[in-house]
């Protein structure tokens, strides 16, 4: 393919995506591979000039505007930034403009995040807000007037005073991710269609023909940037001008920032991206522009962007690639887990050969299958999931995927309970899958904390047949360690000073390391302070955790209804059999079923007629924290195999133990608060996590009306803001040092 003809196809390839990305909200590519074939169409235009034509996209910065809508000029372009992808290039830059501008002293550049929205422009006049356009393709866009009027954090009238009589705003409608998981959970209750992510939602909102859509919808904007200004510019720099912006009544970034130079742009870039995560809105990257507008104005532009500023990506956190094989793990419960085999990707900060299809509903969902190509997602230090496929790129041959009948590890057969989306293998400890899973779980940091037991040490120890369960760790002996692989005298030594200090532990932990189904460590820290002891929560019912009253079928509303209409009746009475008397009364509710129930539970009308709605109305209440129904019988059944039980009763013979006291209700001071975390902490968080959490506290990833604390460090985000809003009580590390000293914790 010669350069003209690839350029050609590049230009086509890349209109076709901007057409479905900005016009139809149905992007068939991430936006890393978007890139790719831009640069690539920016580079072969560099090495041969007389490629470029005049409506190539690297002259422009969109696409063509929706007819639906009237149609803006913008009086100055909203142009778009050049990307980086790398610190090297961020320097580059840094250097080009400080060679453009003849200096060698630092630069200052304003800093802030890099939302993932609908850029759009907002015309004030006279103070008050005259329109709103969508970039469109930089020189036109779509006139969104009457929809960006329903979003409260647009102002229709400037506050305050000393605002020009023209003032153009550039900025972000954004939905916020909490809105986001909210709208999305609306649509699935009514059956309707899910958004992808937020940002495609934003921009499906704002392009509502009928307004009231759009106000229907959690959308919220930051400025950036201007765009006319009567008079010029508000200040000397662009950061004192987006300061003078909130007097006004409109938002910016709380995370903008001046720094100097291209360190100063790398250490706000790390930054950002360590908080990345605890922002309410998602940003897929950090702008840097040059704060002073001399500068700027001497800079100027390219056809397509400013020389003046850049904008330095993330890592995709989504990306293609090809589902090569589908290959099933056995978890230490048992769980069948799909796992994709990937044509490897980067995607993340990482590359990614595996991705979960979390379970078979899912794939069936999705309709994934071998040879497909799929959307992989990986965000932060979350498993890499298949997100979607691309099914207008299947080939002929893909293979459907489907469950296997037996356990690919031990044989036995795979049952996937009616009602339940995970398929369990039957084998249980048999399974050396599930032992290794299992033991792995046992000497975790967050149970035993057995250092130095590494998932190679374990395989090694099951396939050897040296260990079958968790208490065979406590018999291991020198030489048996010191026969395996890589573990010389020294090593094996470590290891058993490490088992022995385990032996020393909690209940919480020892029970959370038993791995009963469904008990972390929230709930394993309950279950210790509700029983105190092992023995009793080994002799424990269902009783002794959900409390059954009233009659099953009888709600609220029917136990009400036949109260008060039998106490309005006095008169009545019963004729012929009870139960069909009651069923022929027609109350809302009581059917023939319901109201033999009634009639067995009461034998009277006299004995009925004495009950109150709350002995009528069947209630499920869990005794103990976190434990319902489903958990409760997971626990019973654990502690009712003999198996278990002999293993539970080796492991305190080797020396296991843990001191009752830590389980008495005075030891959990802090039962019934809920505590949030947000910026960097002096320790790892799980640490102090750990610590709450065993004093009865529960931590949270969100801020709430029900957060009691939140724990502020440094850097600290959009947390610490709503905390503030909602009048949550913020605590630095020393706060929360206090707080737990006073406790004597």
């Amino acid at each position: 393919m010669t350069p003209e003809e690839r350029a050609q196809w590049l230009r086509a390839e890349i209109n076709r995506h901007n057409y479905q990305y900005y016009v139809l909200d149905e992007p068939l590519i991430p936006d890393a591979e978007y890139d790719r074939l831009l640069r690539e169409l920016q580079q072969l235009e560099a090495r041969h000039p007389e490629l470029i034509t005049p409506d190539s996209p690297t002259q422009r910065v969109g696409a063509e505007p929706l007819d639906a809508f009237g149609e803006v000029r913008h009086r100055i372009p909203m142009l778009s930034l050049e990307n980086a992808f790398s610190e090297e290039e961020v320097r580059d830059f840094d250097r080009r403009v400080r060679e453009r501008l003849g200096t060698k002293e630092e630069i200052v550049y304003a800093a802030e995040p890099k939302l993932d929205g609908l850029a759009v422009s907002l015309r004030y006049e006279d103070g008050l807000l005259v329109q709103g356009a969508t970039r469109g393709d930089g020189a036109r866009g779509e006139d969104v007037t009457q929809n960006v009027r329903t979003i409260p954090s647009i102002p229709l009238g400037l506050l305050g005073d000393g605002w020009p009589r023209i003032l153009e705003v550039r900025g972000e409608v954004y939905m916020p991710k909490s809105g986001f998981l909210a709208l999305n959970e609306r649509a699935r209750r009514a059956g309707e269609k899910t958004f992808a992510n937020p940002r495609n939602a934003a921009a499906g909102s704002l392009r509502q023909l009928d307004p009231r859509i759009t106000a229907g919808r959690p959308l919220a904007f930051f400025c950036y940037g201007f765009g006319e200004v009567e008079g010029g510019p508000l200040a000397d720099t662009h950061s004192d001008s987006m300061g003078r912006l909130t007097a006004w009544g409109l938002r910016i970034s709380p995370e903008l920032r001046r720094v100097k130079g291209a360190a100063g742009c790398a250490d706000y870039y790390r930054r950002i991206a360590g908080r990345r995560d605890d922002f309410d809105y998602d940003i897929d990257g950090v702008v840097f522009k040059v704060d002073r507008y001399d500068q700027q104005e001497r800079l100027g532009f390219v056809a397509r962007a400013p020389r003046w500023a850049i904008a330095r990506k993330f890592p995709a956190e989504e990306e293609i690639t090809r589902v090569k094989a589908v290959e099933f793990q056995v978890g230490r419960t048992g769980a069948i887990t799909p796992v994709a085999r990937l044509e490897p990707v980067f995607v993340g900060g990482a590359t990614v050969s595996n991705a979960t299809l979390h379970n078979m509903d899912e794939i069936e969902r999705k309709d994934v299958r071998v040879g497909d190509t799929v959307y992989v997602r990986r965000a932060g230090d979350v498993i890499p999931e298949v997100v979607r496929v691309i099914t207008g790129r299947r080939p002929p041959d893909a293979k459907k995927v489907r469950l296997p009948a037996r356990c690919p590890v031990c044989g036995a057969e795979i049952i996937k309970p009616e009602g339940e989306a995970v398929a369990r293998c039957s084998g249980g400890l048999y399974c050396a899958a599930q032992r290794r899973e299992s033991i792995k779980h046992f000497a975790s940091r967050r149970a035993m904390d057995i250092e130095g037991l590494g998932d190679k040490l374990v395989d090694q120890l099951v396939e050897r047949g040296i260990v079958h369960d968790p208490a065979d760790l406590y018999s291991l002996t020198q030489e048996q360690l010191a026969g395996l692989e890589r573990m010389g005298d020294k090593s094996a030594k470590n290891l058993l000073e490490a088992l022995e200090r385990s032996k020393k532990t909690t209940l919480a932990r020892f029970l959370y390391a038993l791995g009963i189904r469904e008990v972390g460590e929230a709930t394993a820290a309950a279950l210790a302070a509700h029983f105190k002891t092992l023995d009793a929560l080994k002799a424990a019912r269902l009783d002794d955790f959900i409390v059954t009253g009233g009659i099953k079928g009888v709600g609220e509303v029917t136990a009400n209804a036949l109260c008060s209409f039998l106490a309005s009746r006095p008169e009545l009475e019963v004729e012929g059999d009870f139960a069909t008397w009651l069923a022929g009364l027609k109350i809302r509710g009581l059917n023939p079923e319901v109201a033999g129930r009634i009639a067995r539970a009461f034998g009277s009308l006299e004995a009925l007629r004495a009950a109150s709605p709350r002995e009528l109305c069947h209630e499920r209440r869990s005794l103990v924290e976190g434990v319902g129904p489903v958990i409760a019988e997971h626990i019973v059944a654990f502690f009712h195999q003999r198996h278990n039980i002999e293993v539970i009763d080796r492991l305190i013979e080797a020396g296991v133990t843990w001191d009752e006291e830590e389980a008495q209700p005075g030891q959990r001071p802090l039962a019934g608060l809920t505590f949030v975390f947000t910026g960097s902490l002096s320790r790892p968080r799980q640490e102090i996590k750990d610590r709450l959490q065993a004093l009865g506290a529960r931590v949270a990833g969100s801020v709430s009306k029900k957060t009691d604390y939140v724990v502020a460090g440094e850097a600290a985000g959009s947390k610490l803001d709503k905390a503030r809003q909602l009048g949550v009580k913020v605590l630095d590390e020393a706060g929360l040092e206090q707080l737990l000293s006073g406790l004597g914790a």
